[in-house]
């Protein structure tokens, strides 16, 4: 087996403007979103990585996406965040990785969905876990707070959707947004109090 030249695990949360549950996630994802546009913003949160040697243990990155109406077709804005705390060398690797020209999820994003890749921002990124709670904030460019969707069964877990072909996890908590806004990469979108839809998992990629 050939040897990975980068590895990244860790956590994952996300919302979108899709009224709570997304289409996308059921459909793999041939639904129409809910709106015209379906606009994601995925944060991850590193908690081991290395990238040909380079450590980028704690770092952060970020995607945010806009799709037409059914995702599957393609045609995605893509801009990536990548965490202002790294370093030149972590700068240089996570820019290669989450930028999609070193394999892995992001780069079959980029080479099969994407039409209009907005480049590559250094920010500050904050991620938040609190028990069901996420929140994540990028001064600029986005921010969301969601909340997983607890089970009646009162094991202190949200229901899950298994077997997706989600690019963070099969398995995903669902999640309601309390607060969703995009700024960045020539988006605007701002929402408040509208139970959008959400997810977090523990996330896993390799290349």
């Amino acid at each position: 087996m050939a040897q990975k030249t980068w590895v990244l695990s860790g956590e994952y949360m996300e919302s979108c403007n899709c009224d709570y549950l997304c289409p996308c996630i059921f459909t793999n994802p041939q639904a129409p979103a809910t709106h015209e546009h379906c606009t994601a913003l995925m944060v991850y949160r590193i908690d081991r990585g290395r990238h040909d040697g380079i450590v980028l243990d704690g770092l952060k990155f970020a995607l945010v996406i806009r799709s037409g109406r059914v995702m599957a077709d393609g045609g995605w804005v893509f801009g990536v965040v990548v965490d202002e705390a790294a370093n030149e060398a972590q700068r240089r690797a996570l820019a290669a990785i989450v930028g999609g020209t070193a394999g892995g999820p992001p780069q079959m994003i980029r080479d099969n969905l994407v039409s209009d890749f907005r480049g590559i921002e250094y920010r500050s990124i904050d991620f938040t876990m609190d028990g069901l709670k996420r929140a994540a904030e990028i001064p600029g460019i986005a921010a969301f707070a969601i909340e997983g969707v607890a089970s009646r069964n009162r094991s202190g877990e949200p229901f899950y959707i298994d077997n997706t072909a989600h690019p963070a996890n099969r398995r995903l908590a669902l999640a309601r947004s309390s607060r969703t806004e995009v700024q960045g990469f020539g988006l605007d979108l701002a929402l408040v109090g509208k139970g959008n839809n959400g997810h977090f998992a523990p996330f896993a990629w390799a290349a």
